[in-house]
This record gives C-alpha cells, sequence and structure tokens, in this order.
C-alpha cells in the first residue's frame, strides 16, 4: 500500500465527504441528547455539547461539526466555532465535573472564527479561558482528532488526558497555507510546509503528543467508518476504566504531566 504524504492526508482530512463528529456520536453512544447555548449571547452551532451513554456510563461530549450542504456549512459556519461556542463548551466542562461525568472531545475545525464580531465578542479570551478550564478538570477528558484539526479552535478543546486521532487526520497550530505564507511569504509552497509542520498522526505519536493511532483501514466506505467507531468505542471505554481508579487530583495531575512531558 502506497504511503501517503503529509498533503494527501491533508486533503483527505478535509474532504467533505468524511464522517463527521455526529456521525460518530450517533454510532459510539447511546441515547444522545443535545444541550444548548451558553447562557450569554446564543447557541452556536459549530460546536454540538450534550450527553451519552457507553453502557452503564454517561459521558458529556463536546464536539466540532463541520456541513455537508451548503445550507448545512452555513448552519455550522463551516465548523469554525465564534466564542459563544467555547463558552458552551465550558458551561458543559463544569456541569461534567460538577456530576462526575467524563468528558470526550471530537476535533474537526479549520480553525475559530476570525470574523469581526468573533473578536468583538472575544475569541481569544474564550479560546484560552476553554484549554484553562480543560486543564484544570477534575474529571478524565479525552480528546479524538478525526479530521482537520487547525490552529487554537482545535487546541481549544484538546487539553485531555490521553489524544487518539484517526490514521488520515491532522493536528496543528495553522493550515499548511499558512505557514508558508508566514515563514516563506509563498502560500503555493503549501506542499512543502505540510511535510514540515509534524501534522499527521504518525509524525504527532513519535513527539508523545497524541497517545493512541485509530487505523483507517481500505474498504467500502460504511464498513470502514463502523469499524473505526468500534475501535474509538473500545479505546473509550478502555481509559475510562482506568482512569476511573485515580482520584480527583491524580486525574489532573495526569493531564499536567502530559503536556509538560511533551517532547
Amino acid at each position: 500500500m502506497k504511503i501517503k504524504t503529509a498533503w494527501e492526508k491533508v486533503e483527505i482530512a478535509r474532504n467533505p465527504k468524511r464522517k463527521t463528529s455526529l456521525d460518530y456520536i450517533e454510532e459510539i453512544f447511546d441515547n444522545f441528547i443535545e444541550l444548548h447555548g451558553d447562557r450569554t449571547f446564543k447557541d452556536d452551532k459549530a460546536i454540538v455539547c450534550g450527553l451519552g451513554k457507553i453502557g452503564n456510563q454517561n459521558y458529556t461530549i463536546i464536539a466540532e461539526q463541520k456541513g455537508r450542504t451548503t445550507k448545512e456549512n452555513i448552519e455550522r459556519n463551516f465548523g469554525m466555532p465564534n466564542p459563544e461556542s467555547y463558552r458552551k463548551a465550558i458551561r458543559f466542562m463544569k456541569q461534567a465535573e460538577k456530576f462526575n461525568r467524563p468528558v470526550i472531545t471530537f476535533i474537526d475545525t479549520k480553525g475559530a472564527y476570525p470574523g469581526i464580531g468573533a473578536e468583538e465578542r472575544g475569541q481569544g479570551e474564550a479560546i484560552a479561558k476553554s484549554m484553562f478550564e480543560m486543564a484544570k478538570l477534575k474529571v478524565p477528558v479525552i480528546a479524538i482528532v478525526i479530521g482537520e484539526g487547525s490552529s487554537g479552535g482545535a487546541l481549544a478543546i484538546g487539553v485531555a488526558n490521553k489524544v487518539f486521532m484517526l490514521e488520515n487526520a491532522i493536528y496543528s497550530i495553522l493550515s499548511p497555507e499558512g505557514y508558508s505564507s508566514i515563514l516563506w511569504k509563498d502560500s503555493s509552497r503549501y506542499k512543502e510546509a505540510a511535510e514540515k509542520m509534524k501534522l499527521t498522526a504518525k509524525d504527532l505519536y513519535d513527539l508523545n503528543i497524541i497517545e493512541k493511532i485509530i487505523k483507517e483501514p481500505e474498504g467500502e466506505e460504511q464498513e470502514v467508518f463502523e469499524i473505526i467507531a468500534n475501535e474509538l468505542k473500545k479505546q473509550i471505554k478502555k481509559t475510562i476504566s482506568q482512569m476511573k481508579k485515580l482520584s480527583k487530583e491524580q486525574i489532573c495531575e495526569d493531564r499536567y504531566q502530559k503536556f509538560r512531558n511533551i517532547k
């Protein structure tokens, strides 16, 4: 099987037909109930929050959601969260801690929305606050990168005890186009940038940034999706079972040490 280049993986991660967060949520969790609003401004649909179960274990789920059709993408703001999305996420993180529910996040965004309104409502502060609150949560947190994980928009919900990543997903602090524009003043060198950025699952596993690569086998789309979803479910159950043996303080310390020990 031909080894894919970093840019080829970027293209796969960005494919509009790729399975979205809600696809995985519906396949992995039972009885998903979506919860809405940040109680300050509005309910931004670029991030979906809610409650779900696997067996007898309850979870809080926070997921970045892209659309497929033009109408869905407009409704979801093309998967680019506004500040109210992150404030909604913070609200339900704190609720999860109150009721001792593990938090599962799904990362899939080209970045936080950079519009004037978002900046006026404190986009940078909302991202920073989300990371700050996640860092001190006293319940287990698993982040799963399923597609395009770019910029602070992705990092905002990535401060987890364990980070899993699909084999053809990407995870970086900005896009290859942005990287090449900044570094070389030439956005046409995006393919070269992708190689240098170490944004693939293998690169990030080697750097200790992620703990698990979820394989994406070749085959019929629905069959492959079910294989991936089943593996994610298995890894979530296994990880949470292990982490439930830790005290609240140990869970928080585990997350702190994870980020202190990154190469």
